[in-house]
């Protein structure tokens, strides 16, 4: 009540819903102040006064409760949410209804939303990234599995716990509602735009795969820092997210690894049917470009980062003993050739010697069991390792102190140029006469400034960019590096050449070669053959998948063969019915036998019409023949590993 001499102030729309709702929630829960809202939702935190614990309490907005329609879906959608148990996915712990409130509480979890992590920080890493991404899609997976489809799957509802960094799924299938959209589902559809499949802004049945292509446009903007499509109404983006086909990750995002930007352009196919088949699938796609990583042997580690390089120490030693060697040489050299004898000392050490210790490097190489063609997925994943650390600690973009120097640079040499030009082609006594010593001046302090902001620029790139080792790259990859090779190859004695240093399946040495061919074909092709590596990297992963399976398989028939032998009294008719399991485990064997065996067979028909290609033998259309053919060997080969394992099931069955 306000006193008597003082006006009374209306409380507003928004403190007037809060004293409301506390006064409908008094001795359950105590609010303590409003932490966002949306089309669905306002989300309070507060602490719950029986348990004292934070939660948050979210409010479904009073002008939607009073409608039976959106109120009854989502008290059904939330009691469904509230069964779900996952590490990924914010528990909820009741879903009530108080007078005209309708709310649910969840698990208050510290942390800010993806959204906000992204606005604060700038884009992900392709690391972090990855992680995230797999982490939602393990608890779409779960959720999947229970029957439940999201259907707002944006980073406003993944959090990032504060500390362990783990993402957490929220408002599972309470999905807000879009109005204006009167061509699509009758005037509105569930979702956010943005990240809505067209499946769903076309108000058709929606299911497991709708969420991938939310989880895709979620990649897109935490690796980009873009959305894929905006616009200024819903139904603008909803029209874009229907007809056009978004730009690919890796042209919008430089240094996001091609495996994980094709997993997520794969997401944002417009075919539901062309996105990965499952959360799960997805899940494990992810885990593959985090782990491809740790793929590179300890070799090629060691030359991308130190063995092919000169420098260090020992670099600093051999500048610092040049100038000793030149006065040696100077010293034995006959009357007047001591200049001579000086220079090309000089010559031959900062040329003959160092190409002399790098065939020596290629040759260490060589006999490691590499080749040159090894080198170029080893520096492109030294770059992708260092440019996470890299932009954590400098950034995506250029400093301004960096911007001065190059800035200083550019114009120190602009007036170096001019100053020596107008300084060598003037007779110096017309110079003199014109200039005094102020044009000699500004030459000599031109040079020195462009010098010194040119090294300081120069460093501060190379800190960001890594310059040394995309140098290095170059050369090695280059001309100079296949004749350094070439030079090396005779030192090599194959009696003394080691085995390989690691391992490496068969289905992953061609899948390198055909990444390799791939990405040296010109742009215009890789265009034409843009599912390529797509299908090469599927046909790995599945070749990979099956290994385990075959050797649980031949381990099951072990293990059912020594079982026969050693039960002697066991009836009759459990006899015929083991014989018949094992039976049916020898075919199931040998099918995936076969498909192991055409998966291998897709991925070398594949390098060898690359091959071809390169040769000038081959053509894209047969290619494309072929990778047909090899998209229909993934489909067989994921129809065998998601078949049920009833069989090894059966076998296990206690004996009665």
């Amino acid at each position: 009540m306000t006193p008597p001499d003082r006006p009374s102030v209306p409380l507003s729309a928004t403190d007037r819903l809060f004293v409301e709702f506390q006064s409908a929630l008094a001795g359950r829960y105590s609010i303590e102040r409003e932490l966002g809202r949306g089309g669905m939702g306002i989300v309070y935190l507060a602490r719950e006064v029986r348990l004292d614990r934070l939660i948050a309490l979210k409010l479904l907005p009073p002008v939607l409760a009073a409608q039976p329609g959106p109120r009854e879906r989502f008290l059904r959608e939330a009691r469904m949410a509230a069964k779900l148990s996952h590490p990924n996915i914010i528990p909820i712990h009741v879903v009530d209804e108080i007078a005209s409130f309708v709310f649910f509480a969840m698990a208050y979890v510290e942390g800010e939303t993806l959204t906000e992590r992204v606005r604060r920080r700038g884009p992900l890493t392709p690391n972090d990234a990855a992680r995230v991404l797999r982490e939602v899609a393990w608890a779409l997976a779960y959720a999947h599995g229970q029957g439940v489809i999201h259907r707002d799957v944006k980073p406003d509802n993944i959090i990032l716990e504060t500390g362990s960094g783990r993402a957490l799924v929220a408002d599972f299938g309470i999905a807000g509602q879009v109005s204006g959209a009167a061509a699509l589902d009758g005037g509105e559809v569930i979702g956010t735009p943005e990240f809505m499949s067209p499946e769903q802004a076309l108000g058709e049945q929606v299911d497991g795969r709708s969420d991938l292509y939310g989880l895709g446009v979620v990649g897109y903007f935490a690796l980009a820092g873009r959305l894929p499509f905006q616009g200024v109404k819903p139904t603008e983006v909803l029209a874009k997210q229907i007809t056009e086909t978004p730009r690919p990750l890796g042209e919008v995002a430089d240094g996001t690894p091609r495996r994980l930007a094709q997993t997520i352009d794969r997401c944002l196919a417009k075919d539901r049917e062309e996105r990965p088949e499952s959360a799960a699938v997805l899940a494990d796609q992810l885990g593959l470009a985090l782990e491809q990583r740790k793929e590179l042997p300890v070799a090629l580690r060691v030359f991308v980062k130190r063995g092919g390089r000169l420098g260090g120490m020992g670099g600093l030693l051999y500048i610092l003993t040049l100038p000793m060697a030149m006065g040696i040489a100077a010293g034995i050299a006959p009357r007047g050739m001591q200049v001579a004898f000086a220079f090309l000392t000089f010559a031959a050490a900062v040329s003959v010697v160092p190409f002399a210790m790098l065939v020596g490097r290629a040759r260490r190489l060589l006999a490691s069991g590499f080749n040159p063609q090894d080198l170029s997925v080893a520096f492109r994943t030294e770059l992708e390792h260092g440019r996470e650390e890299r932009v954590f600690e400098y950034g995506r973009e250029a400093s301004t102190y960096e911007r001065a120097m190059r800035l200083l640079a550019a114009g120190s040499i602009s007036v170096a140029v001019v100053s020596g030009a107008i300084l060598f082609s003037t007779p110096w006594d017309v110079l003199r006469e014109l200039y005094g010593r102020i044009l000699p001046g500004l030459f000599g302090w031109s040079m020195f400034s462009a010098l010194g902001s040119s090294f300081l620029w120069l460093t501060r790139l190379n800190r960001r960019i890594d310059l040394d080792t995309r140098i290095w790259s170059w050369l090695w990859q280059g001309p100079v590096g296949r004749l350094l090779f070439r030079l090396a190859r005779p030192f090599v004695s194959k009696r003394t050449l080691p085995p390989p240093t690691t391992h490496r399946a068969t289905e992953l040495a061609l899948g390198m070669a055909a990444e390799r061919l791939f990405e040296e074909l010109p742009k215009e092709t890789r265009l034409q053959l843009k599912d390529l590596p797509d299908i090469v990297r599927r046909l790995e992963s599945d070749a990979q998948r099956m290994r385990p399976r075959l050797e649980e398989l031949n381990a099951a028939l072990e293990g059912a063969g020594e079982r026969g032998r050693l039960s002697g009294q066991i009836a009759s008719d459990i006899k015929a019915r083991r014989d018949r399991v094992v039976v049916d485990l020898q075919a199931e064997r040998d099918l995936v036998q076969r498909r192991l065996k055409d998966a291998v067979a897709a991925l070398e028909t594949i390098r060898l019409n690359l091959l071809r290609l390169h040769a000038g033998t081959g053509s894209v259309h047969s290619l494309t023949t072929d990778l047909t053919l090899a998209r229909e060997a993934v489909k067989e080969v994921d129809l065998l590993l998601e078949g049920h394992k009833e069989i090894e099931q059966e076998l296990r069955r206690p004996e009665q």
